[in-house]
């Protein structure tokens, strides 16, 4: 049996990212993890885009690693695709991510420091620099979360440190035929999302996931005492901002 195998065998249920990621070290590569949004059809994301190499990442992406320094913090780090970049160009990087599979998939890839953490239990560390991608400032999970997500990413900044994140403006996706955008004003914010992911016989529990437009950003990271400026935009509705003292 190979240690892939042994520690599949140790996963939750509910970690259908890291069975996956397991599956793909091990050559196991013929079913792609299935999407189920409230917001969209069901997706399907193939596992080879979580071993991405970085000439195959979004400009947004590269753009962000370009501006990394310091010590690093990568929130969500999944299979290692950004932090064994940083690790190749010198920087000290910590990987944390709450899916023990992901944990261990980024131990088998030579990533350095792996840790199975919930980033909002972190306390009592300083890096120069916090790295959110692929939308990872979602873990905030609702707009009201918005701010006390800031505020925990405040409680771990340096003096002088940064905080990268991309994110996009989902609101294409409630346009009418005509061009109109129809939102109810009453209910939530458009860019909360429950989403579930499952592969093979795992699946996650429902979890809410945040997508935040750029201005809405910005005006929650001045009322916690931050400035967030636009870096660059993508090419559909998606940005990258770095948010600093």
């Amino acid at each position: 049996m190979s240690i892939q195998q042994k520690n599949k065998k140790q996963l939750n249920t509910t970690d259908a990212l890291g069975e996956a990621l397991l599956d793909y070290l091990e050559g196991i590569n013929n079913e792609n993890i299935s999407v189920i949004s409230s917001i969209s059809e069901d997706d399907e994301l193939p596992l080879s885009y979580l071993f991405r190499t970085e000439e195959e990442l979004p400009i947004i992406e590269k753009k962000a690693l370009s501006l990394c320094e310091g010590n690093v913090l990568d929130v969500g780090a999944g299979s290692g695709v950004h932090s064994l970049i940083l690790q190749k160009r010198g920087l000290n990087v910590t990987s944390i991510d709450t899916s023990k599979g992901a944990v261990e998939t980024m131990k088998q890839r030579g990533v350095i420091n792996p840790l199975y953490k919930n980033f909002f239990t972190l306390k009592n560390k300083k890096f120069d620099t916090l790295l959110f991608l692929m939308n990872g400032v979602g873990i905030a999970q609702t707009l009201d979360g918005l701010t006390s997500f800031l505020t925990h990413c405040k409680s771990l900044l340096s003096e002088n440190g940064q905080i990268l994140l991309d994110s996009s403006d989902i609101k294409y996706m409630f346009e009418e035929e005509d061009g109109s955008i129809l939102l109810d004003l009453n209910g939530n914010y458009y860019g909360e999302v429950t989403y579930q992911m499952s592969y093979k016989n795992y699946k996650t529990l429902p979890f809410s996931w945040l997508f935040v437009d750029f201005d809405t950003l910005q005006n929650s990271a001045s009322q916690t005492g931050l400035t967030c400026e636009l870096i660059i935009e993508g090419n559909h509705f998606d940005y990258l901002a770095r948010i600093t003292y």
